[in-house]
């Protein structure tokens, strides 16, 4: 049986494999979907990892926009 960060962890590579077939479909926003497929992948390993850690103090600081 999975547990919930086994889950979150499936959901968020199928996005980011959503991401990249989009990417490839529509080239112009190709590089985009690429950025977010990877920002994707790479919470999908820190949830495996690690499912209770904390970001760095300077990743929960919002972005100016």
């Amino acid at each position: 049986m999975s547990n919930n960060a086994q889950l979150a962890a499936k959901l968020l590579r199928d996005a980011s494999m959503f991401f990249r077939q989009v990417g490839e479909q529509n080239p112009p926003v190709a590089e985009q979907m690429n950025q977010n497929a990877t920002a994707y992948e790479q919470v999908a390993q820190m949830v495996e990892a690690d499912p209770l850690g904390t970001l760095p103090e300077a990743a929960n600081e919002p972005t100016e926009q």
